[in-house]
């Protein structure tokens, strides 16, 4: 139990990064395979277990959840739920490998947008002399595009998200957070069930054990610690985060 602790350890921390301002599976995943898993094995894990800690850290920021523009967030949340499992199915018969060559431009265009997405969308509304707030209808079937590539690779869903959000409604990026938490437990549940079932993630049972019950405490943790922090604090954390994401992704591609 002593040997586990380490992964215990990174469980915490990956948890409270989700919570705060995501990146948690670069904490996550080097600590599994440098346990000794393979890594594909270590990426199931890893998906399986910081769910639970998604979830916690909904929970505690239930109270400060907003809807995404006038979309209701039931209707948000099926959503996601459904484009993760199709994502997660896709995975299934395709390799993920088509798109981690796109990850990094894909992760740098979404921190360009989430650094100027508000400024950017007030200066549409001032050239176009009217609102370029979403529809309802045109946030789901973005998010369902989103939730299906977080199922499918994963890569940072969440700030992909907050970008979306930030230049198509001129959500803050503070405010959106809690909704970020939320959505990215809910796309990542149908893939965790289906890497259950299909994977071997359940050979390394301990370790999932305690990846898991680390993220829910570093998931309640870090959501506690994210809302008593300032505003523009928070603003910060989270473009810094997406920042050191994109420089991650180009590193290890």
């Amino acid at each position: 139990m002593i040997e586990l602790f380490p992964v215990l350890l990174a469980g915490v921390a990956a948890g409270a990064l989700n919570a705060i301002g995501g990146g948690g599976t670069f904490v996550a995943l080097p600590a599994l395979v440098a346990f000794g898993l393979p890594p594909v094995t270590a990426n199931a894990v890893s998906r399986i277990a910081l769910v639970p800690g998604a979830a916690a850290s909904a929970w505690v920021y239930r109270s400060a959840l907003v809807p995404v523009g006038a979309t209701s967030t039931a209707a948000l949340t099926t959503t996601s739920v459904l484009g993760g499992g199709a994502g997660a199915c896709l995975l299934l018969v395709l390799p993920a490998s088509s798109f981690e060559a796109a990850a990094p431009w894909l992760l740098a265009f979404a921190t360009l947008i989430l650094a100027c997405g508000r400024p950017l969308s007030r200066a549409l509304n001032r050239i176009l002399g009217h609102s370029v707030g979403m529809s309802p209808r045109t946030v789901l079937i973005g998010q369902f595009v989103l939730a299906v590539y977080g199922g499918y690779f994963g890569g940072a869903v969440g700030i992909l998200m907050l970008a979306s959000w930030s230049v198509g409604l001129g959500l803050d990026t503070a405010v959106g957070n809690p909704m970020r938490v939320a959505q990215l437990a809910a796309v990542f549940l149908s893939a965790s069930v289906l890497f259950l079932f299909t994977s071997d993630a359940l050979s390394a049972p301990l370790l999932l054990t305690a990846m898991l019950v680390g993220a829910v405490a570093g998931g309640f943790a870090g959501a506690h610690l994210a809302r008593r922090l300032p505003a523009r604090l928070l603003r910060g954390v989270v473009l810094a985060t997406a920042v050191t994401t994109t420089i991650l992704y180009f590193l290890r591609g």
